[in-house]
């Protein structure tokens, strides 16, 4: 008997229909003498919906009360959904209890919208499975210090999946999305995209990281730190197709040591639209001058991603650096009355119409030229590079969004990831 870890995305929630086939699918792994757990997302819209009422409401407000309430408020999606599929297993016949992330608990930090798990006191999910139960958790949420609800941030069911399956030493988790798989890019910008039977750890945390939807970032993050093993599969298989070839199928994410990893030299294209450059022009070139500009940033709890500095010049130097486009006109608004003036940069611009393309692969650490094989191919379709960023298994670079998808397609079929793995 292995104790399994089933997460639901939102499409696979989208209706009573969708549910009762999530119950069916649950209640065949629980048959076949698995303990489970179910982590099931909002149903889908949801979630938007509730904040767009909140938006309604107040169409700006940047208070701490206020990304308490809105906690409160989108935590009910997770909720009901949780309830939902409960109610769907007791009626297949199954025992069922679902839980909401307080009440389990799931221990975070107060960083209300963009909460971080601490822990989780796993006593209540062991009795009830040792009682024979499905236990259901709301994905997305838990409770900090002070009793309050707390979200994770956008994508957070996943984490909250595999933090459980590493809390319960899980088997293994699987999440259950709208795509049977990991690819080597979008396969809606690329038709030819291929699907991985296995990725290492090192690079789905780069691909999630570089713009790829299939997993959040944190999730895979989790994984590799406390080695959950992770499959990612399609909701939408039959229900009742044979569990063996079910636990094999979609894409397992495992580690580089796996002798069956396949070995190509670059696995995956991700690209990301959700990215803006800011430029601080003629900032004074001395220490600290980095971590006062982005030191401002952070404490606004905006995330920094590519950061170039140029080569000093009379004294003084560029910097730039990229943010999710979300919060492109707030970083602006910070860094004009923190930066500008104080630290007596000359001008400060910026670009929302900027995308990342990014090559992936852990075969890039035996291959020399691969960097400059993407930087040609680039070349050859008249792209310009804006900034570069690389690591031992990645490169990327930031150009204009227009040119995305051309971008994608050429490095797709200039590293012959259309072309069938090697046996």
């Amino acid at each position: 008997m292995a104790l399994i870890v089933h997460k639901y995305g939102g499409t696979s929630m989208g209706s009573t229909e969708r549910i009762r086939n999530v119950a069916k699918r649950v209640a065949k792994w629980a048959r076949a003498g698995h303990q489970m757990v179910v982590v099931p997302s909002a149903m889908s819209g949801e979630t938007n919906r509730l904040l767009g009422l909140a938006k309604e409401l107040a169409p700006s407000h940047a208070a701490d009360a206020y990304h308490r309430e809105l906690d409160a408020l989108a935590a009910t999606g997770e909720q009901a959904s949780s309830a939902l599929l409960a109610i769907a297993l007791q009626a297949e016949g199954m025992q069922a209890v679902s839980y909401a992330g307080w009440q389990v608990a799931i221990k975070t930090n107060s960083a209300h919208t963009k909460a971080r798990i601490e822990s989780i006191d796993d006593k209540r999910v062991r009795a009830d499975l040792d009682a024979g139960k499905v236990v259901i958790i709301t994905g997305f949420q838990g409770v900090d210090e002070g009793g309050n609800v707390t979200t994770l941030g956008r994508g957070g069911s996943d984490t909250s999946a595999v933090a459980i399956a590493a809390a319960l030493k899980a088997h293994e988790c699987l999440i259950y999305t709208d795509v049977d798989g990991v690819y080597t890019t979008d396969p809606r910008v690329v038709p030819e995209a291929r699907r991985l039977q296995t990725v290492s750890f090192e690079e789905m945390l780069e691909m999630a990281s570089m713009g790829s939807k299939v997993l959040q970032i944190r999730s895979v993050e989790f994984a590799g730190k406390y080695k959950v093993p992770l499959r990612v599969l399609s909701s939408f298989t039959d229900w009742d197709i044979n569990i063996d070839e079910e636990a094999k199928s979609g894409t397992l994410i495992s580690f580089e040591e796996d002798e069956q990893m396949e070995q190509a030299i670059v696995s995956g294209i991700a690209f990301n639209r959700d990215e803006a450059k800011i430029s601080i022009l003629g900032v004074p070139d001395k220490p600290g001058i980095a971590y006062q500009i982005l030191g401002a940033v952070a404490d606004a709890n905006i995330e920094v991603d590519v950061i170039i500095q140029n080569v000093s010049k009379d004294g003084k130097t560029d910097f730039s650096f990229t943010v999710h486009r979300n919060d492109y006109a707030r970083a602006v608004e910070l860094l004009r009355t923190s930066v500008l003036g104080p630290l007596g940069a000359e001008e400060i611009t910026g670009d929302a119409k900027i995308c990342k393309v990014s090559i992936v692969g852990i075969g890039m650490r035996s291959h020399v030229g691969v960097a400059a094989r993407m930087f040609r191919v680039l070349s050859e379709e008249g792209i310009n590079i804006q900034m570069i960023s690389t690591s031992e298994i990645k490169t990327s670079v930031v150009i204009d969004e227009k040119y995305m998808e051309l971008a994608v397609r050429a490095l797709h079929k200039a590293f012959d990831l259309d072309q069938p793995a090697a046996a």
